[in-house]
């Protein structure tokens, strides 16, 4: 699945205080899009891998590694009209993709969970 991605600042911005959930390789934002807002009905993702991370070789491998990791998950679990950013943490680079991939399944499950219960508050786990 070609994953569609969030481009403009202004996006990401927009998912700040959101549903969140924290994993050792990444943290997962996300929210509604506004109705009507570009026609489009699919999930849409935003990467972000700071230079804290490391060079452009080793952010470039991590946003490799986890929009694989999106185009095998989220057919099944992203849902339609949201907005997703992944903001990579430096276990990204050297974790197995299969727990990058069990991650994600555990994060994409959680943020809804917590937006459909807003008296759960913001989930995050530290594993």
């Amino acid at each position: 699945m070609a994953v569609r991605t969030l481009k403009k600042r202004a996006e990401f911005l927009r998912l700040r205080g959101g549903a969140r959930f924290a994993t050792p390789s990444f943290v997962l934002e996300t929210r509604p899009r506004e109705q009507g807002s570009d026609g489009v009905e699919e999930a849409r993702f935003g990467f972000t891998v700071t230079k804290k991370l490391g060079g452009a070789v080793m952010r470039n491998r991590i946003r490799r590694r986890l929009r694989a990791a999106v185009s095998a998950v989220a057919p099944r679990l992203a849902r339609a009209g949201h907005d997703y950013v992944v903001v990579a943490r430096p276990a990204a680079y050297d974790r197995a993709f299969a727990e990058i991939k069990k991650d994600l399944e555990r994060a994409l499950q959680r943020v809804h969970h917590a937006a459909a219960n807003p008296a759960a508050g913001r989930a995050s786990e530290r594993s």
